[in-house]
């Protein structure tokens, strides 16, 4: 009986260090996961990001083409008006 009871308090301490240094193991694997899927959802969202600011970029330089437009329109109605008065 002695022998049974020696092997038990030896072998369930083992096993339990089995299962924990198991447990830290798959803990860390399944948060490398969750870090690679965070990490490609941050890099999905900077290049939406970067789309966004190129058509930003794009309609800025649009409007800034039409203000130009608009403003050498004014000044050709401001001078008509002058020459009027």
């Amino acid at each position: 009986m002695s022998e049974n009871a020696f092997l038990a308090v030896f072998f369930f301490p083992a096993v339990a260090a089995v299962l924990i240094f198991f447990m830290k193991y798959v803990s860390a694997v399944l948060q490398a996961r969750v870090r690679l899927g965070q990490d490609e959802a941050y890099r999905q969202i900077a290049t939406q990001a970067t789309a966004a600011q190129a058509e930003t970029v794009a309609a800025l330089s649009s409007l800034d083409k039409h203000l130009c437009d608009i403003g050498l329109r004014i000044a050709v109605v401001e001078k008509i008006l002058k020459e009027v008065e």
